[in-house]
């Protein structure tokens, strides 16, 4: 249903109106709200803001049309005004389209010129509506989906390539909050949501920094990934600024328990398939990276210590020329079946 404002002075115009669209009153196309002036018409737009159409006379008492017209965006950016005047000289019709009118009908109305401007202005309204809401809810999936996957959704063949995939060459990266599990026993839910949502936004931050994606969250832990040239660079200057960021934020006194916020970080680079991971009949996809390289980062995570960046020997070997790294020796990892050499990143 369209709601239409209909705003003019003389008292038989909304009885004719009633009248001469009672069709579509009836079928529940149109509905009238009316005033007879600008200041009733503010009055209304505030007492019905799903109006959609105004039709305004130019000449009435307190508050004219052209007034109102100044008025209107204040009130309703989305909606459109007809103008609906025996004052049809030039003037006035320019300074109406001047201050925003959409249209402009003369008096003696035509009701089916009318009629045919109301519906045109109509579908204006809708387009603008939906180009808002397309606004609204892309703002929100950029709250929920990584730019890169944004991009490759724009792509020209993206819905015949769903579950096609790619061989990359890219540093994986897992950080783990240390003991925050632990925590949450002490304190609110709420809290909890707050805290952990602020301790991501100081990792997104220096990862995106380094130009890389977050992949995803997960219960308090990040994976990202970094491509491109330097990638191994990008990725380990990022976990040292996550590092040195977290080792440096406030303490949170938790009943009679303080937690000191740190991370555990695993690194580890080399050949991925990259691609949407999912099922195509239930329409859940995951835009994300998998391969022994990816699972080796995660194993590295979590025999990580706190304020500890581990990476396995092939790292180690890429990157000793620009980083600091100790040897830690060799460790047994899930789903491994050999132990494997370590070593972490001092600086």
């Amino acid at each position: 249903m369209a709601k239409i404002l209909v705003v003019d002075d003389e008292q038989d115009l909304e009885l004719l109106i009633r009248q001469k669209f009672r069709k579509k009153i009836r079928e529940g196309a149109y509905e009238f709200v009316f005033a007879q002036n600008g200041f009733e018409a503010l009055k209304q737009l505030n007492a019905h803001p799903d109006i959609d159409v105004v039709l305004s006379d130019i000449n009435m008492p307190e508050m004219d049309g052209l007034t109102l017209l100044t008025k209107l965006p204040d009130a309703n950016p989305i909606l459109k005004a007809i103008m609906v005047s025996a004052y049809s000289d030039m003037d006035n019709i320019r300074t109406a389209m001047n201050r925003g009118a959409f249209d402009f009908v003369v008096k003696p109305v035509n009701f089916e010129d009318l009629d045919i401007t109301i519906e045109k202005t109509l579908q204006h309204v809708i387009e603008l509506k939906k180009t808002m809401q397309a606004i609204k809810e892309n703002n929100i999936l950029r709250m929920y989906v990584d730019e890169n996957v944004l991009k490759f959704m724009t792509h020209k063949e993206f819905e015949n390539s769903l579950l096609s995939n790619e061989t990359i060459d890219a540093t994986v990266l897992f950080i783990d909050i240390c003991g925050f599990t632990a925590i949450t026993e002490h304190v609110a839910a709420d809290k909890v949501v707050s805290m952990i949502n602020k301790y991501f936004d100081v990792m997104v931050q220096e990862i995106i920094a380094q130009n890389g994606h977050i992949d995803k969250f997960m219960g308090d832990a990040v994976m990202a990934v970094f491509r491109g040239e330097y990638h191994l660079d990008r990725a380990i200057d990022a976990a040292l600024a996550v590092r040195d960021k977290m080792h440096g934020a406030d303490e949170i006194q938790a009943g009679e328990k303080t937690f000191k916020p740190s991370v555990s970080i695993g690194i580890n680079s080399g050949e991925m398939i990259s691609g949407n991971i999912g099922s195509a009949t239930l329409k859940r996809l995951d835009y994300t990276v998998i391969g022994d390289a990816v699972n080796l980062a995660q194993r590295l995570q979590t025999v990580a210590q706190a304020n500890q960046i581990i990476v396995s020997a092939d790292v180690y070997e890429k990157a000793k020329s620009s980083f600091a790294l100790n040897k830690i020796g060799e460790v047994s990892l899930k789903n491994k079946a050999k132990p494997v050499e370590i070593y972490e990143v001092v600086a």
